[in-house]
């Protein structure tokens, strides 16, 4: 194994117990089934999009429910460990200390850096870890795309650009509209 001090892009054979004794250093340390993936810290847009959006979905989200923000790991396995910008479960499955149970709402607000890791690696993880929703959010070109699990696989289920409204019923009704989540 690869030694802290060489901070690789992905090694294999990492547990979510390796991760308690990353430094905190701005960098998000995600696992995907033991392989290391560390990214960048996000951009104030990126920043400004997530608060946004995390101020609508606490305002609609029912008594049951719990919306959370990153830094917040999500480890469904022992070699799993993803960290989504918005996490929305319900409250009966929120753990002391780690989170565990399938989420009912996953968003990611795409990044350069990440765009790629956040479309396709994380939509196959969210599906297969029973995922109910999952959203992708880019706050350059404002839009939303919406997707609901459907056996086993994740089906569209809305999407928006600029100043369009997308109403969406799950996990609980609401109504976003990209361009209000960043300053023009």
């Amino acid at each position: 194994m690869t030694t802290m001090m060489e901070r690789p892009r992905a090694v294999d054979g990492w547990t979510v117990a390796d991760l308690e004794d990353f430094p905190d250093d701005g960098l998000r340390y995600e696992l995907v089934d033991g392989t290391l993936l560390v990214s960048p810290s996000p951009r104030p847009i990126h920043q400004e999009a997530l608060l946004e959006l995390a101020v609508l979905l606490r305002a609609a989200a029912t008594p049951s429910m719990k919306v959370y923000i990153a830094p917040l790991d999500w480890q469904p396995n022992d070699t799993t460990s993803l960290e989504p910008d918005v996490l929305v479960l319900r409250r009966d499955h929120v753990g002391e200390r780690r989170i565990t149970a399938p989420l009912t709402l996953a968003v990611e607000v795409l990044s350069p850096s990440t765009r790629r890791y956040d479309a396709v690696l994380k939509t196959s993880v969210y599906a297969e870890h029973g995922v109910e929703s999952y959203w992708l959010v880019d706050p350059v070109e404002p839009s939303i795309l919406a997707y609901e699990l459907k056996d086993g696989a994740y089906v569209e289920v809305g999407r928006a650009t600029g100043g369009q409204s997308l109403t969406l019923e799950k996990p609980f009704e609401v109504t976003v509209t990209p361009k209000s989540l960043v300053s023009g």
